[in-house]
């Protein structure tokens, strides 16, 4: 019996493993930050109804702020973790190559695309399934090519390991050499027109926390957003 067991053990063990491995990062982030959460929660109510409610508040408090709860003091406690906190009020960050818009939201660090040009214009990524989007590859520009790549390392993990050939997106093309306008580096952090160099400071250190590797994030996007911050604030010392 203990041996039946065991062996149960490990073959669940072995599947959630392959599970975690074939998870989206982002939103095994955003699961294991909604877990912690209701665990924090639960440990607070189970030691506030002890009586310990020294325990129990900050405890609480951390908890709230994982789950996104940040009305007043709960925002600051939530910031001074990097948790919770302000939210962007519906912001995104839009960067375009010759073919393909991309879009982060900043909120939810979900990441949408569209064909802007050629023969599929006009249709979302997300309408193509896998073989559709890799056959492409070859045909698009150095900066589409990065951005379609970066939309399959969020939609499809793994894909890179079952990709065949150059074709596939194993390969790397040379970086485009064209020079950011302001306009694209407003868009890509995601403000407006005239900002100063506070919010562009404050806009570059979220978008950085969206795109780092623990969140799926994508070099190619960190070094445009990088760009944006250095071409702003070049206008601003100008």
């Amino acid at each position: 019996m203990t041996l039946i067991a065991g062996a149960v053990a490990v073959i669940t063990l072995y599947l959630l493993l392959q599970m975690f491995r074939a998870a989206n990062p982002a939103l095994l982030a955003r699961a294991i930050k909604m877990a912690g959460g209701v665990g924090c929660l639960a440990i607070a109510a189970f030691t506030g109804i002890r009586g310990e409610l020294v325990v129990a508040i900050p405890i609480g408090l951390f908890g709230a702020g994982l789950l996104g709860w940040s009305p007043g003091g709960l925002g600051q406690l939530g910031g001074m973790f990097g948790i919770g906190g302000a939210r962007s009020q519906g912001q995104n960050s839009r960067v375009r190559s010759q073919f393909i818009e991309m879009m982060l939201d900043h909120d939810s660090g979900q990441l949408q695309g569209r064909f802007v040009a050629g023969p599929h214009a006009g249709r979302s990524l997300d309408q193509f399934d896998l073989p559709q989007l890799a056959a492409m590859i070859p045909s698009l520009d150095a900066d589409s090519t990065a951005l379609l790549e970066t939309y399959l390392d969020r939609r499809f993990p793994a894909w890179r390991q079952h990709a065949q050939g150059d074709a596939a997106g194993g390969q790397r093309r040379a970086a485009s050499s064209s020079k950011m306008t302001e306009e694209e580096a407003y868009q890509i952090l995601g403000l407006q027109p005239g900002a100063g160099r506070d919010e562009i400071g404050r806009a570059h250190r979220a978008l950085m926390k969206k795109l780092h590797p623990d969140q799926g994030g994508s070099t190619y996007l960190a070094a445009r957003v990088n760009e944006a911050k250095d071409t702003l604030l070049r206008t601003h010392h100008g």
